[in-house]
């Protein structure tokens, strides 16, 4: 009976793991569709104002646990764990592959070690070193393995990804060592309301409207009778709300129920998700993308190892 009771309470983490996979996976190919309408700092903007707007009712139940000692670790945790990588992706896009992105996206974990033993004082044992650099070897051969890899006017773009998850990794060790204790919901709301509010201004002093009001329509897509920017309107919305905004509680929800090493596992069914729907709409994926995206995965597993 216990195993059975034991199943049971697991249902609710893997289907909180396979639906993380599935949102943060697509939110690449998603980016591209945005990109047909809109530049990649509108998508960023656009991106972060609806998730702030969808977290703002958590805001007044929050006000009682965060300090004003909290704020600039916020803003902080806001800008390289939101803004800045909600716009690396999209610029990035202009000159690779949405599933390349989303394999580069697993460097995440290694800068995360790297930049924890550098600046926080985290422990460094062998497994981690290990780890690390089998990464950052993996990343070497993702980024420049010839026809698998990116094309050769290309690897400022995917120095754009490379960016971004250090800028993930800088976010992650905040939040472990300066705001670790604080309210999950809490983080989320102000940090999205320090960023979400100013990128939102900003995006209505652009062309925003005008490129949303067009009346191109769609040829031959899956909507033949739908404008263009409609679609790109809903697939970034969609990301702020759902890969942004829900999809944080979930990850969090994720912790709490399972613990850290079974939510660090979501690193491992991000790219295949994102090479599916790659190949899906019509991207290559060579050999270098397969031996790149071994190693740099085997690192953060050897990373994880408890010994």
């Amino acid at each position: 009976m216990q195993t059975t009771d034991s199943a049971v309470s697991k249902r609710p983490a893997y289907f909180l793991l396979i639906a993380l996979a599935v949102i943060w996976g697509s939110s690449f190919i998603i980016m591209k569709r945005g990109l047909i309408t809109y530049t990649p700092i509108q998508i960023g903007c656009l991106r972060m104002f609806s998730a702030a707007v969808v977290m703002s009712p958590f805001l007044i139940r929050s006000f009682k646990t965060v300090q004003p000692s909290h704020w600039k670790y916020l803003l902080a945790t806001g800008l390289f764990g939101n803004a800045i990588p909600s716009i690396l992706f999209p610029l990035a896009q202009h000159g690779i592959s949405s599933s390349l992105a989303g394999m580069i996206n697993t460097l995440t974990p290694i800068f995360t070690l790297l930049l924890g033993a550098l600046v926080f004082g985290m422990t460094v044992t062998r497994n981690r070193v290990v780890g690390l650099l089998l990464g950052l070897v993996g990343a070497v051969i993702l980024i420049g393995g010839g026809r698998g890899g990116v094309q050769a006017s290309s690897p400022v773009y995917a120095a754009y990804v490379v960016a971004a998850t250090v800028c993930y990794a800088i976010s992650v060790n905040i939040l472990r060592h300066k705001l670790n204790g604080l309210d999950p919901l809490a983080i989320t709301s102000f940090a999205l309301l320090f960023i979400g509010v100013p990128m939102g201004a900003y995006l209505f002093t652009t062309d925003f409207v005008a490129r949303t009001l067009s009346d191109k329509m769609t040829d031959g897509l899956l909507f033949p009778a739908v404008p263009v920017s409609l679609l790109s309107f809903t697939a970034v919305f969609f990301l702020g709300v759902v890969g942004t905004a829900i999809s944080t509680v979930m990850f969090n929800k994720l912790i709490q129920r399972s613990g850290a090493l079974v939510a660090s596992s979501v690193t491992y069914l991000i790219p295949v998700v994102a090479a599916f729907w790659g190949f899906a709409d019509g991207e290559s994926i060579g050999m270098a993308h397969a031996g790149g995206l071994t190693l740099i995965l085997s690192g953060v597993y050897i990373i994880n190892l408890k010994k």
